[in-house]
């Protein structure tokens, strides 16, 4: 089957790898036969809530190169960033840019700093949020919260 985009690009912390983070990165290899991926640095999350709790650079890239072994994903390149526009705006060939909805506005940011550089703006690709079992969306900082699992089960409390 032909995928829409010849190259996409994703990017994030992908910390503590969740079913939220599969779901935008299996999107990327679905639309896109190249993927690049943009992975937060350690000075880059500083700001981060719980950022005590994130894992190192080098475990997220560990558990990424994981995941993508296990799905079979070849066609990529995982390149480290320290803003949020990261090399977004100065590969030309990129056509699109996969996000969630929580994420669509950092999209804009992304196509802004390339139409000033004079580059063609990326497609935006859109996926929802993954909820969940306690409601909200499943995330990082739930998790490093120990709130719910990467599966987005509720945690006992530790009494």
């Amino acid at each position: 089957m032909r995928k829409p985009y010849r190259k996409v690009v994703v990017g994030g912390t992908f910390d503590r790898l969740h079913l939220g983070h599969k779901a935008l990165l299996r999107k990327a290899f679905e639309v896109g036969q190249y993927v690049y991926v943009g992975l937060t640095s350690d000075e880059m999350i500083r700001n981060k809530p719980y950022a005590e709790k994130i894992l190192p650079y080098e475990l997220r890239l560990a558990d990424l190169l994981k995941f993508f072994d296990v799905n079979g994903y070849t066609d990529y390149r995982i390149i480290k960033i320290n803003t949020a526009i990261g090399f977004a705006d100065r590969i030309k060939s990129l056509e699109a840019i996969v996000v969630s909805e929580e994420t669509y506005k950092g999209a804009l940011i992304v196509n802004r700093a390339r139409e000033e550089k004079g580059l063609k703006p990326l497609d935006i690709v859109t996926i929802k949020l993954v909820k969940s079992r306690i409601g909200s969306k499943i995330s990082s900082t739930l998790i490093r919260a120990g709130l719910i699992d990467p599966f987005g089960n509720p945690l006992k409390k530790k009494d």
